[in-house]
């Protein structure tokens, strides 16, 4: 996992790199963020097209989604994040809507708004509840 931000109340932002950590992430929060990241990899695998150079798993990784889990400053898993590649390269490229789910699809927004709000500046776009939070729209 790579260090993506601070967050409000002593917490931190850090993007899930590899199919491990994101394995270790749905194991710790109970969901499916491992399902996920697999099938973005899978396709943007399937539709990478090489340029010149030897950075393939840069470049498919500039193409999914970013993936994302909030900690507390003991390592604890808060909440899971998922934003189109877009947010993250300045692309306008729409794979996916973000999402932000808590442990076991729980709603992080009541105890970890603020903290997801940081995520939203760093990246510049508004993550709120309505948009981001899928089982609230039921």
């Amino acid at each position: 996992m790579r260090f993506v931000c601070d967050a409000a109340g002593g917490k931190a932002w850090f993007r899930i790199e590899t199919e491990a950590e994101a394995a270790r992430e749905s194991e710790l929060m109970r969901h499916a963020v491992e399902k996920h990241f697999r099938r973005a990899h899978e396709q943007a695998s399937q539709a990478y097209r090489p340029a010149s150079g030897p950075y393939i798993e840069q470049d498919i990784g500039r193409t999914m989604p970013v993936f994302l889990t909030l900690r507390d400053a003991d390592g604890n898993a808060l909440a899971t994040a998922m934003l189109p590649p877009q947010q993250a390269t300045g692309r306008d490229n729409l794979v996916c809507s973000p999402m932000v789910v808590g442990p076991g699809h729980a709603d992080p927004y009541p105890e970890h708004r603020a903290a997801i709000e940081d995520l939203g500046r760093h990246f510049g776009i508004a993550l709120d509840r309505a948009r981001c939070y899928p089982y609230g729209r039921l």
